[in-house]
């Protein structure tokens, strides 16, 4: 993945970049912790710029985001409800439920939106929502915008610190991506297990 990775922005420059962080977003093996240090590193050998560096890294964690955002916003709420009812154990929830949940990221997405690009895993995930509360696109660009060009900043500027080191940044932030994943699927898993309680409780 790493030669890919670096044969691409060897080969593409900043296409390459916008392409990685792109498919980071649509096929999470691709980890942004991998791609922006090595950019920084690209730029700190002077073959590409800082910060156009970063605005490819942003553009494509961007464009990434779209899919999930329109795939959510076409599926719709009712929709959502619907499975809620129909398939209650599996989404983990039920229509009254979504109900809260969507009200309060009406309140709070564009925080949700912005601070979700900084943490690995949820980066992807964010977009979901927005799109099923049918977030405004322009509020849900700038949002994501601002996060993912700080995200996608800070990642290449301590790739261009560390240079050839920069693969530390992936070594440091690698073990809270897995956690975070593995938390996500741990609590899903208990809630499936205990979802007939939950019901019951809820009554």
């Amino acid at each position: 993945m790493l030669d890919w990775s670096a044969n691409t922005i060897a080969d593409m420059g900043y296409l390459g970049i916008t392409l990685l962080m792109f498919l980071e977003n649509i096929f999470p093996p691709i980890p942004s912790e991998i791609v922006m240090p090595l950019a920084g590193f690209v730029a700190a050998r002077g073959d590409l710029n800082l910060a156009g560096v970063t605005i490819a890294g942003m553009l494509g964690s961007v464009l990434g985001a779209l899919p999930w955002y329109f795939a959510s916003r076409l599926l719709g709420e009712k929709r959502l409800k619907a499975w809620a009812d129909r398939h209650g154990r599996w989404l983990t929830v039920t229509s009254s439920e979504l109900d809260k949940a969507l009200d309060w990221f009406l309140q709070h997405g564009g925080k949700m939106v912005f601070f979700g690009r900084l943490v690995p895993t949820i980066r992807s995930l964010i977009s979901v929502p927005a799109g099923f509360t049918c977030m405004r696109l322009p509020r849900f660009l700038i949002y994501s915008i601002a996060g993912t060009l700080l995200w996608s900043g800070l990642l290449a500027w301590a790739g261009y610190l560390l240079q050839s080191h920069y693969y530390k940044v992936a070594d440091y932030l690698g073990p809270i991506s897995t956690a975070i994943l593995v938390g996500i699927v741990l609590i899903y898993f208990y809630r499936v297990v205990t979802y007939p309680r939950q019901v019951r409780a809820r009554r």
